[in-house]
This record gives C-alpha cells, sequence and structure tokens, in this order.
C-alpha cells in the first residue's frame, strides 16, 4: 500500500516538471527522499528475517551529482540512506545506506520531460541491526535505475526513480530503491571547446565562432551553415550562401554553364540571339529563329531555315523550301512542250511551231509564279549513248536560255540530261525516233 501511495506522489510530482541535464546546466545535484524496499530474506546471528516482515520507509534522504559527458549521456555518483523497519516480534530495524557510481542517459533531453536510464558497475551496501553490520563490501554487480526528470525553469526542477540492486553476500539479498526529490543544473560548460559556454552557444555540439553564437561557418563565406544553402562552398548573402562564378544570377549549383553568363530561363545558359534556345543547342546562335528550326531564322515560315532554303522568301516545301508547281500546270507546260522537238544531230530551235510552243510555255510559266521548273533533255538511240547524254543536255539548256531571253525569271528553271534512257517512240522507225528527241517539264 505504501508503494502505491508513493507512486501517486511521483505521479503528483511531475505535474511540476524538473530540470533536464543539458549542455547549458552540464552540472546537476539532486536532493530527495528515498524509501528502501528488500526483495529477499536475511540471516542474521542464524536467525532468518522475513522479507515480508520488512519494510521500508519514505523519509530518508538522498543525494545525487551528474556531470553531462556528451549529449544525453552523464556520469555521477549517488548516496542513499534509509531504515528497513522490522515488523517480527522481537526483532530489530535495519539501518541502511548505498553508495552507486555510474552512467546515466536522458532522453529528449532539450523537452520539459525528459525520461532517463542508469546503470553502475561499482558500488556499497550496508545492513545495520543494532550491533551487527552486514555486507560492508565492493558490489561489483551491475545497479540500473529508472526515472524521468521533469523542467521548473532553467535551473531547477524535480525528478522521480526506481533502482534496482543486489548485495552478492553476507547477506545476499536484492533490494529497490524509491526516490523523488528536487534537481539544480548549474555550471556553464563548452562541450564543443570553441570558446562559446553551452549556455550561450546554439550549437553546443559543433565549434563554431563567436559572431555566430557558437555556430559553424565551414566556408568562412560569413554566413552560417544552418542559414547557407552551400554550407561547403563560399558564396554571397544574396545567393544564400552559394557560389556564382559567371555572376549571372544562377548560383553554380542550378547553373548548366556555370562559367559563361546566361540567363536564368536557360538555367544560366547564354542566348546570344535572344530567341529563348541557349547557344549550345542553337544553330544559328547569332541570328535569331525558331525552335522548330534549331534556332535558325525562317523568312517565309514555311518550317525550312533560311540556311537551307532555295527560296528563303517564299514558302515551299520542306525539301528545299520552293513552293511546288501544281500538277495542272505541269500538264499544260507539257502539252505545249509536244511541239517542241529537235532534228537528229542537232539542239538548235528552229521553225515557228517550236516558237510558237516556247512562247506559249513562257506564258504559262508567268502567269503561275510559284515554284521551280526541272527542264528534262532527252535523245533517240542515234549514236553513242555519251554523245547523246551531252546533246540532251544543249537541247535542254537551249530550251532554258529561250524562255530566260522570253522573260522568265532565272531562277525558276533548272535543266537535267537523261540521254536516249528515256525514249517515247519505237526507235526502229523514223517517227518513233523524232518523238524521242524532246523535253519535258517537271516540278523541282
Amino acid at each position: 500500500m505504501k508503494l502505491y501511495k508513493l507512486l501517486i506522489a511521483i505521479l503528483i510530482l511531475s505535474t511540476w516538471g524538473s530540470i533536464a541535464q543539458t549542455a547549458s546546466n552540464p552540472w546537476k545535484i539532486s536532493i530527495g527522499l528515498t524509501m528502501p524496499s528488500i526483495s529477499d530474506d536475511i540471516v542474521t546471528r542464524g536467525s532468518t528475517v522475513s522479507s515480508n516482515d520488512l519494510s521500508g520507509s519514505l523519509g530518508a534522504p538522498s543525494l545525487m551529482i551528474y556531470r553531462r559527458i556528451f549529449g544525453g549521456l552523464s556520469v555521477g555518483g549517488q548516496l542513499a540512506l534509509g531504515k528497513i523497519k522490522n515488523d517480527a516480534s522481537g526483532g530489530s530495524d535495519f539501518d541502511f545506506y548505498s553508495t552507486h557510481v555510474g552512467l546515466k542517459y536522458g532522453f529528449s533531453t532539450d523537452k520539459s520531460f525528459s525520461p532517463y536510464l542508469k546503470a553502475g558497475v561499482y558500488g556499497t551496501t550496508s545492513l545495520k541491526d543494532g550491533t551487527d553490520s552486514f555486507s560492508k563490501f565492493t558490489d561489483y554487480s551491475n545497479f540500473g535505475a529508472v526515472g524521468f526528470d521533469l523542467s521548473l525553469g532553467d535551473n531547477f526542477g524535480a525528478f522521480a526513480e526506481i533502482q534496482m540492486a543486489k548485495i552478492n553476500e553476507n547477506p545476499e539479498v536484492s533490494y529497490s530503491l524509491i526516490s523523488l526529490g528536487v534537481s539544480y543544473g548549474f555550471g556553464s560548460g563548452d562541450s564543443d571547446k570553441d570558446g562559446v559556454s553551452d549556455k550561450k552557444d546554439k550549437c553546443p555540439d559543433v565549434p563554431g565562432l563567436k559572431e555566430f553564437e557558437g555556430c559553424p561557418d565551414t566556408d568562412g563565406d560569413g554566413i552560417q551553415d544552418g542559414e547557407d544553402d552551400c554550407p561547403e562552398e563560399a558564396g554571397s548573402i544574396e545567393n544564400n550562401g552559394c557560389p556564382d562564378t559567371d555572376g549571372d544570377g544562377v548560383v553554380d549549383k542550378n547553373d548548366e554553364c556555370p562559367e559563361t553568363p546566361g540567363v536564368k530561363e536557360l538555367a544560366g545558359c547564354p542566348d546570344s540571339d535572344g530567341d529563348g534556345i541557349k547557344d549550345s543547342d542553337d544553330e544559328c546562335p547569332n541570328a535569331a529563329g525558331t525552335e522548330a528550326t534549331k534556332g535558325c531564322p525562317d523568312s517565309d515560315g514555311d518550317g525550312v531555315a533560311d540556311k537551307d532554303d532555295k527560296c528563303p522568301n517564299e514558302a515551299g516545301n520542306s525539301d528545299d523550301g520552293c513552293p511546288e508547281v501544281k500538277e495542272e500546270v505541269l500538264t499544260a507546260l507539257n502539252t505545249a512542250g509536244i511541239n517542241i522537238l529537235f532534228p537528229a544531230d542537232g539542239y538548235r530551235l528552229m521553225g515557228s511551231k517550236v516558237m510558237t510552243a516556247l512562247e506559249e510555255v513562257k506564258t504559262i510559266l508567268m502567269e503561275n509564279p510559284e515554284g521551280k521548273v526541272l527542264i528534262q533533255g532527252h535523245a533517240s538511240e542515234d549514236g553513242s549513248s555519251e554523245y547523246n547524254m551531252t546533246l540532251s543536255r544543249k537541247r535542254a539548256d537551249a530550251v532554258k536560255a529561250k524562255l530566260i531571253e522570253l522573260g522568265v525569271d532565272s531562277s525558276r528553271l533548272e535543266v537535267e540530261a537523261y540521254g536516249e534512257t528515256k525514249p517515247i517512240g519505237d526507235n526502229t522507225t523514223s517517227v518513233g525516233r523524232a518523238n524521242s528527241r524532246r523535253v519535258e517539264f517537271t516540278g523541282k
């Protein structure tokens, strides 16, 4: 029943809080009340005292002194005094004391409520009834304890803990100690040895600078690491501590061209012609163009860059950028061209019929100015194939020259020779051979 009352008292105390052992208060002294409890029977002067007749009483003092080492770990010692009441008939009460050296580890030491564990490997315990003293020896058995600290302010607090230990001989008994009381934290350590006391150090576990209240500035750029987006590379305040080698406003870690000034929209890469395409991807970096033409200009908007467009000022097809001649125009040209024939070994244009046909071809071209026309020259099988190839080119050249003379733009006309490779008549007859000595018109 007394144990239950004690636990209730501990819960009441927990509403106060205790000062956690922190970097700001590396030393802590705790003074409290202790109630020992014996778990085993005690043999004394040949008789046995049953543990059922033994009971502890709350009221004896305890003293604990611990020093923080690092983080939540502390080292220290503690002393507890107490009295074990012997309810057996004619029995004597026992005086009790124990001392231990141990380690303490606190969880959440920066919070109001901080649970902790203790463990010890060296201690002494003594029981004394009347004139006999038992177990005056060094106790090499481990002891353990669990408890909690609660904050009452910057330095003051309260604590409660339960400790379990064992006397190894003369007599061999196990016991527990329940303690609760008040604590006082003090001292001003310098855990990270940076010349800033832990009480004033905002980074007590990491060496730092006084101007940053003990926090580090690894790259020495005047911006403490906690506020530095690039803590290991020196930078400017404007760039949150990150370097900007080329000074274009894009920090190096985000800059795809860190050594060449560029624009933010292109991840720090240059765009010399301002067309929105970075120079490294721009085939015409000094002339504004479109994405479709890889940064090159397209004056007529036909999707063919001017540098590849044979008709840069006329919208055309995707092959060379020139407009195509309509099929009906080609049909009309070839209908008129049927009458442009040549002698067996000649390329000159002779006769009114041929001239009339050329005038008609000229008129069709002038009325349909879009696109280029390819003039194809042909020959019959008279003579060698090499000779006929040359002859067919001369025939195409003659037609081109005449059309230019009649006013057709020379840029619209090109020639191509086929020799005797594409006859349209029977080469075994004179009529068939005559029909093969011709020109034809196709789109370019």
